[in-house]
């Protein structure tokens, strides 16, 4: 039963500590931006690179 005093407070500190980094995040803006990411990991960025070289995508 000793147990559950210190487990109790320790729980408790635990998820403070998780929200207070989530509400640090919405605050910092990570959230900000769901969308972009996601497109930017499709985007072909050897294509983008090489018409900024002056190159074409014919062979």
């Amino acid at each position: 039963m000793n147990i559950i005093v210190i487990l109790f407070p320790l729980a408790l500190g635990l998820g403070l500590l998780g929200l207070g980094a989530f509400f640090w995040c919405m605050r910092s803006g990570q959230y900000a931006d769901l969308d972009g990411a996601a497109w930017r990991v499709l985007q072909d960025d050897d294509a983008v690179a090489g018409r900024r070289d002056g190159e074409s995508d014919r062979a």
